[in-house]
């Protein structure tokens, strides 16, 4: 394209950002507003109008009774605005679900004929924290009609109910859907989508050079620093790594931070690998001691390959540090190295549970599994990169892994032994939260410890985002990685009878290679 053309190009996507920016602020209608907000985020171009969003949402819930009370306040407004205004850290109760109440404090019988409050009712239920029986009812008064509307709606209806079931919005990633809300935006919404559309297919399409030439880049790293050579025995996965990285830093305008988070991340799973099919348990005890140590002359008697992988942590550390100091004023380099030593000290008691045939109580396991899960490196790098409200106080948080990344690492470690296949790299062994507690529980049967994980990650998923509600220590952006983080947990775990990943395999290719025309 010729540089007239590009430059055309770009006045045009500007004039589509400022017209949209332009219906944002003069809407006089807060639920149209509302209702505009969904559109912005379910297509992922929320990212543009973030300042705007805030203040109307803010202007909302400052008028909450009169939100609540009005005549159009109906099941979807409600419950659209609820989950607006928790996604966005407001602590508002859910107390204004009780005006859907008949005399008998049930949900009025009548709503049920009301598909799309069904569905939303259902999709503010996923915002809700522990102890909120309110919404748990609300859950399973939708679910039930929901599900009972499959069985007489258009093949149409069908497939959008199916799909708010099986991928309600807050619990997935919204660029990894985005296609799919472009395809079905006409249908559902009226005028205003040719703009919308016409901005998002664009954005989608400028957004994926964007990732392309990220991860040109990533590869070229990962190749040049040469382990995959040296470490034939681990895995070797930079496109999957960097799906990763791409989920929790989500913004297009974090393409740097984007760059930098895949380096540990890689490093993480290598790491794993050494611990999981590599070291004898007496080199991963001087391994682990090296680390904990940060010494480099603690790793002299080490076969070659935990050498190379020591030193490469050790190096990238160190320049990541003087990075972060020299943009935020802050050296992380202590927190850094603590957060190394915590995973090798985690995976080391689990080479030796292995090694002893030994299973730990369930409580002991998930303790030492939340750290295993290495979601507390991701975290800690992030929260560096983005460097945003760095202070004594929050980092000593980070530190100590506070609920952000407690609740991540328990979706992730339950998640991942709920799952029966094993990554296809892998020949080592590992235990799983279903194995302790099948030990500790021996009448039960694997059903039921398989339903018992299931309500430990419904409710980690509660606890999770109540610490993400305002007010908050760390910053919306570090909040939304840790959820996105989160999000993208289930498809790397979604393994097929091959030990494939299909359905990540499918957002490979269409996040990163296939273009909207």
């Amino acid at each position: 394209m010729s540089n007239q053309g590009l430059d055309h190009n770009i006045v045009n996507y500007n004039e589509k950002l400022d017209k949209v920016r332009s219906v944002l602020r003069n809407e006089e209608d807060l639920l149209e507003s509302l209702t505009m907000i969904d559109a912005l985020q379910r297509l992922a171009i929320d990212y543009h109008f973030q300042d705007e969003i805030t203040e109307i949402l803010s202007s909302i819930v400052a008028s909450h009774d009169n939100f609540v009370d009005n005549d159009d306040s109906d099941l979807y407004n409600v419950s659209l605005g609820f989950r607006l205004f928790r996604q966005d850290g407001y602590h508002i109760c859910p107390d204004m679900f009780n005006k859907f109440k008949d005399a008998n404090g049930k949900f009025k019988q009548g709503l049920s004929e009301d598909l799309e409050g069904m569905m939303e009712l259902y999709e503010a239920y996923h915002l809700g924290v522990v102890g909120e029986s309110l919404l748990d009812e609300a859950q399973n008064f939708a679910l039930k009609n929901l599900k009972n509307a499959l069985t007489h709606s258009t093949e149409d209806r069908a497939r959008v109910i199916t799909d708010t079931l099986k991928h309600p919005y807050y619990k997935s990633l919204a660029r990894f859907r985005a296609k799919h809300h472009i395809k079905n935006f006409e249908k559902r919404h009226g005028p205003r989508s040719d703009i919308l559309l016409e901005l998002a297919k664009v954005d989608f399409n400028i957004v994926q050079s964007l990732h392309q030439r990220e991860l040109l880049e990533v590869s070229k790293w990962w190749k040049d620093l040469g382990l995959p050579k040296e470490l034939r025995f681990a895995r070797n996965q930079p496109v999957k790594w960097y799906l990763s990285s791409m989920a929790s830093l989500s913004d297009p305008r974090f393409w740097k931070q984007r760059i930098e988070l895949i380096k540990p991340i890689s490093f993480l799973y290598v790491l794993d690998d050494i611990f999981d099919v590599y070291g004898t348990l007496d080199d991963l005890i001087v391994l682990t001691e090296a680390f904990n140590k940060w010494d480099p002359s603690q790793i002299e008697q080490l076969p070659h390959q935990m050498k190379v992988f020591f030193k490469v942590v050790y190096d990238f550390t160190d320049e990541f540090s003087s990075k972060v100091f020299e943009k935020h004023g802050w050296n992380p380099s202590q927190s850094l190295q603590k957060s190394w030593a915590r995973l090798c000290n985690a995976f080391l008691v689990e080479a030796k549970w292995l090694a002893s045939g030994e299973l730990p109580s369930t409580e002991e396991y998930l303790k030492n599994g939340v750290i295993s899960t290495g979601m507390h490196i991701v975290f800690v790098h992030t929260f560096f990169l983005l460097g945003q409200g760095i202070t004594k106080k929050s980092v000593d948080l980070v530190d100590n892994v506070p609920g952000l990344i407690t609740y991540t690492s328990t979706i992730l470690r339950l998640l991942d032994d709920l799952g029966s296949a094993k990554d296809e790299n892998q020949d080592g062994r590992d235990g799983s939260y279903i194995e302790c507690c099948m030990k500790e529980h021996r009448s039960s049967t694997i059903d039921d410890a398989r339903e018992h994980v299931s309500c430990m990650i419904s409710d980690a998923w509660k606890c999770l985002s109540e610490e993400c509600l305002s007010p908050n220590v760390f910053s919306p952006s570090l909040r939304k990685a840790s959820l996105d983080a989160t999000r993208i947990i289930s498809l790397i775990f979604d393994y097929d009878e091959d030990h494939r990943l299909p359905t990540l395999e499918e957002h490979i290719k269409s996040l990163l290679y296939e273009s909207i025309p």
